[in-house]
């Protein structure tokens, strides 16, 4: 596989990285976290201006058609800078949902502000109790008219509270009934949102949906069942956060490497202390071999074949994982007990690293996918 990057693709990453240096200190993240929506609208419009909102999008709908290695490089900038504006929830994952399944009219109605930043799109898909079994959904749809009603409950949405569109998954008629997904208004009657904090920061909320009505043009149009394309929206997420991994790993590295040129014990810098430099370098080695495996799930993003799509992305997240493990422990431990403390960023980067181990799957979710792929491809040889 060729991993070098084009020259637009260096060009994207300078600019991104170059307007978070300038507008997204660590200051100035803090000042969003501790604002009531937490998180920098005027930072969100800076993205949409330059693009970065339509980077994935047909340029149909007012995108710039860019691919999955694309978003990831874009996804690496934003783990360096901790971003917590939402990129993720509202372009990588229900963005794609309407690209991938959304009749002409939904793309219309819905991707051309997406992807200009107007409108914040939440995914909902996960509920209470189905971490461990993301196909594992309550909530229910049910015809009303020429129309429908939607009940049940979401968990861990992002940016939930802040969404202006929120897309739903649902089963159709019955408990055990076809998985639908929706375009739900987050304003409707009987959409009620609580708003929280993950440890990171990042915004998100619980939603309880009572007899919210949706109009009949809203089911995107994935019949007769949605559940391919969620789990096409989720892997492309999965690869997303891998690389944001890779970024915010990168972070935590630099600053440790300072810390140790600086901080002295027994008159000397730590940094010139054999195992501590042998800790250093297992953080380095186990980045790049996370980074080659984000580009590696980023190329596996848009295969056709289900099976070799979610075989790369499974594979990458093991070993992301493992390496967001080691490089936030030891960037901890290396700091010492400033490392534990809210001022300084390190602590941030050990919890958004603590976050992103756990999101769309853990290591036994991906290792028994991994297994169970496995087996369909030996199958098919």
């Amino acid at each position: 596989m060729d991993f070098s990057l084009t020259d637009t693709q260096r060009l994207l990453v300078d600019s991104v990285e170059r307007v978070l240096a300038e507008r997204y200190s660590f200051r100035d993240r803090v000042a969003a976290l501790a604002s009531p929506t937490g998180w920098s609208r005027t930072l969100w419009n800076g993205l949409a201006e330059m693009g970065v909102t339509g980077l994935p999008f047909d340029e149909s709908v007012g995108g710039h058609g860019g691919n999955a290695v694309d978003v990831m490089l874009v996804m690496q900038a934003f783990g360096g800078s901790l971003l917590v504006e939402p990129y993720l929830p509202s372009i990588v994952l229900a963005g794609r949902a309407f690209a991938k399944a959304g009749s002409q009219a939904q793309r219309a109605q819905y991707l051309w502000p997406i992807a200009s930043g107007e409108c914040i799109a939440a995914w909902a898909h996960g509920e209470p109790g189905n971490r461990m079994d993301p196909d594992l959904v309550r909530t229910q749809v049910e015809r009303d008219g020429s129309g429908w009603r939607v009940n049940g409950r979401k968990s861990q949405v992002l940016h939930g509270a802040s969404a202006d569109c929120l897309v739903v998954s649902a089963r159709v008629g019955h408990a055990q009934g076809p998985m639908g997904l929706f375009a739900v208004d987050a304003r409707a009657p009987g959409v009620a949102v609580h708003a929280m904090r993950r440890i990171d920061g990042m915004p998100m909320a619980e939603i309880e949906l009572r007899d919210v009505p949706v109009a009949a043009s809203g089911q995107l149009d994935a019949a007769p069942d949605s559940l391919a394309v969620i789990h096409e929206v989720e892997d492309a997420a999965t690869a997303a956060i891998v690389a944001e991994a890779v970024g915010a790993m990168d972070a935590a590295l630099r600053l440790t490497l300072d810390y140790m040129k600086t901080r002295k014990q027994f008159g000397v810098p730590i940094g010139s202390f054999q195992a501590l430099q042998h800790r250093a370098a297992d953080m380095h080695v186990a980045i790049e071999q996370a980074r080659s495996m984000a580009m590696f799930a980023a190329m596996s993003v848009d295969e056709a074949d289900p099976a070799r799509r979610g075989a790369g992305v499974s594979a990458a997240k093991i070993v992301a994982e493992r390496a967001a493990r080691l490089v936030g422990d030891s960037a901890i431990q290396l700091h010492g007990g400033i490392g534990m403390t809210n001022e300084h960023p390190i602590g941030h980067y050990a919890r958004k690293l603590a976050t992103l181990r756990s999101s769309f799957g853990d290591t036994d979710f991906h290792a028994r996918r991994l297994s169970r792929i496995g087996s369909v491809l030996e199958e098919e040889l």
